[in-house]
């Protein structure tokens, strides 16, 4: 298809996106090649928001992408960007950049994170981002030995009501700052959600969403190696579909051991801030995010 023509960058504004837009923005994701992930979309619009470009020939989205906001309201500790796509009939004509653009001035001093790949990674370097991590991401269906060795006091269970005080505590600790607008949408969000306990405290969470094409776990929270496998496990139990996790790559073992599983690293992805010199938290019990579109 040829180029279409259009007005300046300029002169196409940068508008919030709401749930309204949610067709238009799994369209935009199909037009791509992406997978519509209308369940994704409509959980980081709902919260988070979005911003997006209003394609000038009238056919839906010329770009998107969503902003999840984590800490207090009023001044967040730091904004992680998302689903970042631009239409396939406006590729390459300085729209992404444009967009990104828009995010970093919008944000003022608020940091930014993302998970870059491919054509974004050098954008973003040229936009003041830099790498601090890296994420694996493991696919395939858990396979093998399912059973682990024991460990008498590690017990899972179901998440309930009455765990969500702890569980906003612990990804506190965890993530380093509060991420309540996301968390409690958890037990509406995923099929499976479990805890890990041990004499009674709380040392790991996880839950298993549905996507496209696989089902992803994420969050994965856990005191060690040893609760995160026994948490996957747990996931994988009824799992009809490929599972996916998004791992930090410094969680060798787990990696290891999801590859000798069924579950072989397929992508990685750069874990990337601006103005933010690392993540906060505690990486040793943060094994996976809930998303790469909300770091």
């Amino acid at each position: 298809m040829g180029r279409v023509s259009t007005p300046a960058l300029s002169a196409l504004p940068v508008r919030p996106l709401t749930l309204r837009d949610l067709p238009a923005c799994t369209s935009l994701a199909y037009d791509r090649g992406w997978s519509p992930e209308e369940h994704k979309w409509r959980l980081l619009l709902a919260a988070g928001n979005g911003v997006g470009v209003d394609a000038p020939d009238g056919r839906g989205l010329l770009g998107a992408c969503t902003l999840t906001d984590f800490g207090p309201h009023e001044a967040p500790a730091f904004t992680a960007i998302g689903m970042m796509l631009i239409a396939d009939r406006y590729a390459g004509r300085g729209f992404g950049r444009r967009l990104l653009e828009h995010v970093v001035q919008y944000s003022e001093r608020v940091p930014l994170t993302l998970y870059a790949s491919g054509s974004l990674l050098p954008l973003a370097r040229k936009l003041g981002f830099t790498s601090v991590g890296r994420a694996a991401t493991a696919t395939g269906r858990l396979t093998g030995p399912t059973a682990l060795p024991k460990r008498p006091r590690l017990t899972l269970s179901p998440a309930r009501a009455g765990d969500l005080p702890r569980i906003l505590q612990l990804d506190a600790e965890v993530f380093g700052t509060d991420r309540t607008p996301l968390i409690a949408r958890l037990p509406a969000f995923a099929d499976r959600f479990l805890v890990a306990e041990e004499d009674g405290e709380l040392t790991g969470f996880a839950a298993r969403w549905p996507n496209t094409a696989t089902e992803v776990v994420g969050p994965l929270v856990a005191r060690d190696t040893r609760t995160a496998q026994a948490l996957i496990t747990g996931l994988a139990e009824g799992s009809t579909r490929p599972l996916r996790v998004d791992v930090d790559v410094r969680h060798t073992a787990l990696l290891e051991w999801l590859g000798e599983r069924g579950m072989p690293v397929v992508a990685t992805s750069e874990l990337m801030t601006r103005a933010l010199p690392v993540l906060p938290g505690d990486w040793t019990r943060r094994f996976a995010p809930l998303t790469v579109a909300a770091a």
